[in-house]
């Protein structure tokens, strides 16, 4: 088993898993008390608050707050009796004569953490402040810019300009992740003086997996100067049950937590020498970051750090409704696609001919050069593509990847060696299943197109001898530039989510088709009862003639009934809330010969009932009788659950407009409430997906915190005042 090594400990072999939580010291230019209650008595501290407190550390780890005079001790209390504290919380007090601001949080039931910094640093500490009215008109206009943009780009560069104009850091990037980890600048305002680093990616290397965990718990990081002396807890072990693994301080939630020496070593690499990081965090994953430099040292006073976590999760309520935006635009892609599969049915009795018969509708959405159809034991093409026994080698390989979901690569030589030979017209590939039981796909190809990625300095040699303080990580940050073969572009998760939906589309529409034959070829019945009985589409048919009834496995896990329980049409009304109703319907169906659509409910054994989506489609003989009616059921659950969100988010705006006078509101808080409104829209419009209730819930609680952010802003104003 891998030991996790010891803040410090860490070199470029394990220091992913160094315990950097853990860190036993702090930044000096503030300092740090651990508090047992309910006296306050000092138990640990940095040895730093000897010199902000003006007393020996020895007499401050025999005392309690209350012995230090000011008020410190008396807001602490207050807090603790008025907040869980789970997450820091703000405070401006006085100890002695000096005031201080900060943040105090809960480790146990009887142990506090109070960390503070000076609020009239010595001059030598270069610290941003904001006249208070001023800061609360530019975040308006901030959030307001955030709130217009359309697209990641805009965000990206309207959001990385106003925050350097703001925070004034030499240099400010916003750093977007992909799947695999590596990051990317993709937005930058620096000084003119400095070369640009836009475009450059890191590794993923550069940022190990606990230091990522810490940035979704802690969402804005400021280094004040990288060539700092830490200054370690005293006593180094914690006592009390509160103490982490081997009795030390967990120092997750302190804004003043010493850095990792390798990350310094990498800042210093490059020659930075302060830094502030604020996490951008989408659907509780680090979507990426806004990083800014300076080259020499800079501090932050409280109110602009929660000026720059409330612009964070602005930001990230944008890229909510921006990345939901795109998945509308996704189903109005597949509904057209479907629309125009569903005609041809119709008119020439294969949906496949129409599929292919214009190529860029198929290719174009989503940037490849090539489809194939691996259906009912045939091969259709369109585009560049390889030669049919190369393209039934590349579905054997497709079928042994495991999962139901997509198969993708950008690279089929690296992922096959054997298919290297594919490499010209189809190294990217992405395909979709369209059954679980035969090998049908629908596959998109992309060629080789030759790549060139900036790296900021050589990927591949991350070390240069086993001194991690003095030759690791990476020394030199030039642009290092690297031509990539035997690739394509990559596929994004947007067009994978599209080739899924596309997928889906396909899939409901191979089961009508199938549906339709049922009811015309009783000889088909066996193989065309297969395809029903596979779809995801919870699907019922029934025949005129006979009588007959069947419905599929995805109807019955709907309706929650074994199969025996729903034997004919009269058992299937039955289910209805409203089965008189229902009947009714089905009968106007029948006379008028055309299709509804709605919503009803089904009765659930519990006495409950489930609200769901019907579409009754009518399919008539040559003669003008009927052959029989298919049920297409839609489970509705999501769509209730968007609806409630959505009034949940709106009454939660309401109240918080309605609990603020006009003259704490301001243009700022209606800014919040305008983007976090915009949001809203923009996602609930995308459609009721099992993502649309999360994604409303996320950006209530988002829209709540900058809420809480402008309360605290607010508040460090008037105490400056």
């Amino acid at each position: 088993m891998s030991i996790s090594p010891a803040f410090g400990q860490a070199d470029m072999t394990n220091c992913e898993r160094e315990r950097i939580q853990f860190a036993g010291s702090i930044q000096p230019h503030g300092l740090l008390l651990v508090l047992q209650a309910p006296q306050l008595r000092i138990v640990q501290a940095s040895r730093s608050a000897g010199r902000w407190l003006g007393r020996p550390l020895d007499w401050l780890l025999l005392n309690d707050l209350h012995q230090l005079g000011g008020d410190a001790a008396g807001r602490v209390e207050s807090l603790s009796a008025e907040h869980d504290l789970r997450e820091p919380h703000p405070l401006h007090c006085s100890v002695g004569d000096a005031l201080f601001e900060g943040a105090v949080h809960r480790i146990a039931p009887d142990m506090l953490v109070l960390e503070l910094e000076p609020v009239d640093p010595p001059p030598s500490l270069s610290s941003v402040t904001v006249d208070g009215a001023l800061l609360v008109e530019r975040l308006g206009a901030l959030v307001q810019r955030i709130s217009e943009a359309s697209s990641i780009g805009t965000l990206a560069d309207g959001v990385v300009q106003e925050l350097r104009d703001l925070v004034g850091y030499d240099r400010v990037m916003a750093y977007r992740f992909d799947p695999d980890g590596h990051g990317k600048i993709i937005a930058e305002a620096c000084d003119p003086r400095l070369d640009s680093l836009l475009g450059h990616r890191y590794p993923a290397s550069d940022i190990p997996q606990q230091a990522r965990e810490l940035y979704l718990r802690n969402r804005v990081r400021v280094l004040v100067d990288v060539h700092y002396e830490p200054s370690p807890l005293v006593p180094h072990l914690m006592p009390g049950q509160a103490a982490g693994p081997g009795g030390e301080l967990d120092m997750s939630l302190c804004y003043l937590r010493s850095m990792s020496p390798l990350h310094l070593q990498y800042l210093k690499n490059m020659g930075v020498t302060a830094t502030l990081v604020i996490s951008l965090v989408r659907e509780r994953r680090l979507w990426g970051l806004i990083a800014c430099h300076h080259y020499q040292p800079r501090n932050l006073a409280y109110a602009v750090r929660a000026a720059c976590e409330l612009v964070g999760e602005a930001v990230s309520t944008r890229l909510a409704a921006i990345e939901n935006y795109a998945r509308a635009q996704v189903a109005i892609q597949v509904r057209r696609l479907e629309q125009r599969l569903v005609e041809a049915t119709s008119t020439e009795g294969d949906w496949r001919l129409a599929l292919f018969r214009n190529p860029r509708t198929l290719l174009h959405p989503l940037d490849a050069t090539g489809a194939v159809l691996f259906h009912d034991g045939e091969v259709l093409t369109c585009g560049e593509v390889p030669s049919t026994p190369e393209l039934r080698a590349l579905r054997s390989w497709v079928e042994e990847q495991p999962g139901d979901g997509p198969v993708s690569t950008a690279s089929i030589g690296k992922a096959r060696e054997s298919l290297a030979s594919l490499t010209p017209t189809a190294s990217g590939v992405l395909a979709i299943r369209l059954s679980s039981t035969r090998p049908d796909y629908l596959v998109w190809l992309r060629k080789e197109q030759l790549q060139s990625y900036t790296w900021a300095g050589d990927p591949t040699k991350p070390v240069l001898d086993n001194d991690p303080l003095k030759l690791s990580p990476r020394r030199s940050f030039a642009a290092w530039s690297e031509i990539v073969r035997g690739t394509s572009a990559p596929w994004t998760p947007a067009e994978i989510a599209l080739a899924t939906a596309f997928g889906d589309a396909l899939i409901d529409i191979i089961v009508q088709v199938h549906a339709v034959r049922l009811l015309i070829a009783e000889h088909q019945l066996h193989h065309v009862r297969s395809m029903v009985a596979d779809s995801k589409e919870p699907v019922a048919v029934a025949a005129e003639a006979g009588g007959a009834f069947y419905g599929n496995a995805a109807f019955f896990k709907l309706a929650r009934r074994e199969a025996q329980a729903c034997p004919s049409l009269d058992a299937l009304v039955a289910l209805f809330d409203a089965p008189e109703a229902m009947r009714q319907l089905i009968a106007q169906v029948r006379i008028e010969q055309r299709s509804w659509r709605g919503e009803t409910a089904l009765r659930m054994d519990d006495g409950g009932s489930l609200a769901v989506s019907l579409r009754i489609e009518p399919v008539p003989a040559r003669d003008g009788t009927m052959l029989g009616l298919i049920f297409i059921f839609g489970d509705l659950t999501d769509m209730r659950l968007a609806r409630e969100a959505r009034r949940h988010l709106e009454e939660s705006l309401s109240r918080v407009g309605r609990g603020m006078s006009a003259s704490e509101t301001g243009d700022l808080i209606g800014a919040i409430i305008a983007n976090a409104g915009l949001a809203a829209m923009d996602i609930a419009d995308g459609g009721a997906t099992p993502t649309v209730a999360p994604l409303l819930q996320e950006v209530e609680v988002a829209t709540a915190r900058a809420t809480t952010l402008y309360g605290h802003i607010r508040a460090f104003i008037g105490r400056r005042r």
